[in-house]
């Protein structure tokens, strides 16, 4: 099984002008890493890849490669027309990656037997690891624990990004031991690394990601009370970072510090002055 173990940050899409930028991507890229995250995903919910072409999304991901190694990246792979999913597939698997993460097919809620033979369809074509991604808030299709248990037994697929809002399904997972759960529910990264998780795919580990990593530590050294600390200094930015729709706050954070521009790609808008005046304190907080 691949190791994803540690904090991998959901990869926001710099834009300028309504273009990727480039250049500020790959600043920030060389930042996270050197802050001592585990890699990073390009092209998921945080990155606005809904939002992108397809043309775009492959470019995002080999300015990326540029800068780290392919053992540190994650590519998200969403869609629910199959055969144009598997030939993007392949685009993909042309680089050289950690992985791919992949959503059940949106909207058109399909049967739980509908939705296993779509993952392993997914999985029996990846020449990498598979990284479900369990987040029905945002599929509109519940993947059942039963079903989600039966589908990460296919030898492809190493890891699940846990976002179901059910605790018993993420004790079912981590007890299985069949793949690792990584949350992609910021709030339960404490908790996750408690019961036994791999850690996260985050998207506030953005900001100060090196303390992300430090509480990751803690926990692997067994400081658990250093650990908590750590969470509780992080939890009320953590809070503010999704106190609007996902990445509004987290672009405005780093727009802040100088290395983003403020911009998101329609329909996706900026966060309000109110919301932006409360995250300045809350990162004067955080940094003090």
């Amino acid at each position: 099984m691949s190791n994803f173990r540690g904090i991998w940050v959901a990869l926001v899409t710099p834009f300028r002008g309504g273009h990727v930028d480039f250049d500020a991507l790959a600043g920030l890229v060389t930042k996270l890493l050197a802050d001592g995250v585990r890699g990073l995903v390009v092209c998921g919910t945080t990155g606005e890849a809904a939002a992108m072409g397809k043309d775009e999304q492959l470019a995002m991901l080999d300015a990326v490669l540029k800068i780290a190694e392919p053992h540190q990246v994650i590519m998200g792979l969403s869609g629910y027309n199959l055969q144009e999913l598997l030939a993007f597939q392949q685009k993909v698997q042309a680089r050289d990656i950690a992985g791919v993460l992949v959503p059940a097919p949106c909207y058109i809620r399909p049967s739980q037997q509908g939705i296993q033979s779509f993952f392993h369809t997914v999985a029996d074509a990846s020449s990498v690891p598979v990284v479900v991604y369990d987040i029905p808030y945002r599929t509109g299709v519940r993947i059942e624990r039963d079903t989600l248990r039966s589908i990460v037994r296919h030898p492809n697929i190493a890891a699940v990004k846990d976002c179901s809002g059910d605790i018993e399904t993420t004790l079912a997972l981590i007890n299985d031991d069949q793949a690792e759960v990584l949350t992609g529910e910021d709030v339960q990264i404490f908790s996750n690394l408690a019961l036994g998780g791999a850690g996260a795919i985050s998207a506030s580990a953005h900001v100060r990601a090196e303390l992300y990593v430090q509480l990751l530590e803690h926990m692997d050294q067994g400081n658990v009370a250093v650990a908590r600390t750590t969470f509780y200094q992080l939890l009320p930015w953590i809070q503010m970072a999704f106190a609007e729709a996902n990445p509004a706050v987290v672009k405005a954070a780093l727009s802040l510090q100088g290395l983003i521009a403020n911009e998101l790609r329609e329909p996706m808008q900026a966060c309000t002055a109110g919301t932006m005046a409360r995250l300045q304190g809350v990162l004067l907080e955080l940094d003090a």
